[in-house]
């Protein structure tokens, strides 16, 4: 059973949000505070917050897809009919990215941004990969019977507790199978041997939380979709997961230095939020603009 937790304003660790606050401080100002700002609307700030790009599109489209395509085999397991099914996945691509603003276009790296050209035909690979895989039938035959079960896309942030510190975790597909959990994470882009294993103990963290399994019967595996399907699996010991609280409680206290008040999360002056020096990083940023490198 996934525990329910009350609102609170204290700060909550996730991988996203200390790669932002690690990347670039002032990035991670108006990501997190726009509201504490003075020189920026609140309201221009949540415009370039909002921005998207074709790269995060195709991962998001993959992910909508799957979940759907994941909570039609909860309810039969009757074949799926490919052609129709990859008719779907056009039709909610286009709708998709036609309610987005493009990042590549508010900054006039391109004058427009077509999905049926550039993110739909590495949608459509992505999930022929995933439906050619020996993963989808393996699926079918030994989780099939706890499909009630699974927890696919689950609604909210994921959060948890990571040795008594807020942090948040949300898995994209987790099922049991047996005695073992397993955990699902799509990856549409490129290995990150750093980041994505640490990812993946974040995981497995948040269901020992929740359902109280063993370290050890928690089975997590991240599934590169592009450019063909590859799993990776993350063995974990419990000197692994000693080692990422310790980590994750260093990275909490990192973040913890930028603000005035922990308690209400109360972040110090924007002045103390310095810009990168590396500028590559801002050729790559939503909020160049407001930084005045754009």
């Amino acid at each position: 059973m996934v525990r329910r937790f009350e609102y609170t304003p204290t700060l909550g660790w996730s991988i996203s949000r200390y790669d932002t606050f690690n990347l670039c401080k002032r990035q991670y100002y108006y990501q997190y505070y726009p509201r504490e700002d003075r020189e920026f609307d609140f309201l221009k700030i949540s415009t370039l917050k909002s921005l998207t790009s074709v790269p995060l599109e195709i991962g998001n489209v993959s992910h909508e897809v799957i979940k759907v395509l994941l909570r039609r085999l909860q309810k039969t397991a009757k074949e799926i009919d490919r052609e129709r099914f990859m008719e779907f996945v056009r039709r909610e691509t286009l709708r998709i990215c036609g309610e987005k603003d493009f990042i590549e276009v508010y900054y006039k790296d391109a004058d427009e941004i077509d999905p049926e050209t550039q993110i739909l035909p590495k949608v459509l690979a992505a999930l022929n990969n995933l439906l050619d895989s020996p993963r989808l039938p393996w699926l079918m035959k030994e989780a099939l019977e706890t499909k009630d079960e699974w927890l696919v896309e689950p609604e909210g942030y994921g959060e948890c507790r990571i040795d008594g510190m807020k942090a948040y975790c949300k898995v994209d597909f987790l099922f049991p199978v047996g005695d073992e959990i397993h955990i699902y994470d799509w990856k549409t882009g490129k290995k990150d041997e750093k980041k994505h294993p640490k990812q993946m103990r974040g995981y497995v963290t948040w269901a020992h939380f929740h359902y109280g399994v063993d370290y050890t019967k928690i089975k997590p595996k991240v599934a590169y979709l592009l450019p063909e399907y590859e799993e990776q699996s993350v063995p974990l010991n419990e000197f692994d997961i000693q080692a990422f609280s310790d980590l994750i409680r260093e990275e909490t206290d990192e973040m913890y230095g930028y603000l005035e008040n922990v308690e209400t999360n109360k972040p110090k002056l924007k002045s103390e939020f310095k810009m990168t020096d590396n500028l590559r990083i801002c050729s790559f940023c939503n909020f160049r603009e407001l930084c005045g490198r754009d």
